[in-house]
């Protein structure tokens, strides 16, 4: 959790100067109990007095990393979004929120795997290291080519298939706690900062 605004508030001083949750993501998802009712380009219209941010860190931030260190992104070539599965590994309940944990995938050269998870690790605030490496049956992934979001990204043979949390768990918790309303990042479409990439 990077940053929690004022409730009614739509900016976020500590990340930016001018920040407008309202209007500064590429595109906004409105759920309505529970259940994803559209997509926005914008969410003025749908703001209240009782809203409040909670900004979590993305696992974007590190690719600049591991691009800058030599192992290539495949999803980054293609110009696609990063390939995400929600997992049989249950979130530990808080109230009535609760869900699957939710990874994105990204394969890499079985000789930069180890390498990928180090760096990785170096960005504890945008999730850190994998949480799972190989085999996605083994976290209750049945068909890589088949993401819950994002776009299909190919392992191709000598690959691993390296796993990380990803933001959109929280998503997935509010969607089983079925409040009223919740507005959401659209999966890959982040806030930018003004917040310094993290020394690699």
């Amino acid at each position: 959790l990077l940053a929690v605004s004022r409730p009614g508030d739509p900016h976020v001083p500590a990340l930016g100067a001018g920040i407008d949750m309202r209007t500064d993501l590429p595109r906004y998802r409105v759920y309505r109990d529970g259940v994803l009712a559209g997509e926005q380009a914008e969410i003025g219209d749908l703001w209240r007095d009782d809203l409040v941010t909670f900004v979590i860190g993305c696992s974007f931030t590190f690719e600049r990393a591991l691009t800058a260190a030599g192992i290539p992104l495949r999803h980054l070539q293609q110009g696609r979004n990063v390939a995400m599965y929600r997992t049989n590994i249950p979130t530990i309940p808080a109230g009535p929120f609760h869900g699957p944990l939710v990874v994105s995938m990204r394969p890499v050269a079985a000789s930069d795997a180890a390498r990928a998870a180090d760096i990785t690790g170096r960005f504890p605030d945008m999730h850190g290291r994998p949480v799972h490496a190989g085999d996605p049956a083994a976290i209750g992934i049945a068909d890589l080519s088949a993401p819950d979001y994002g776009d299909p990204i190919a392992v191709l043979p000598g690959e691993v298939p390296l796993f990380w949390a990803c933001g959109v768990t929280s998503q997935a918790a509010l969607e089983a706690a079925r409040i009223p309303l919740f507005l959401a990042h659209a999966p890959g479409c982040m806030l930018i900062t003004d917040l310094r990439h993290p020394a690699a």
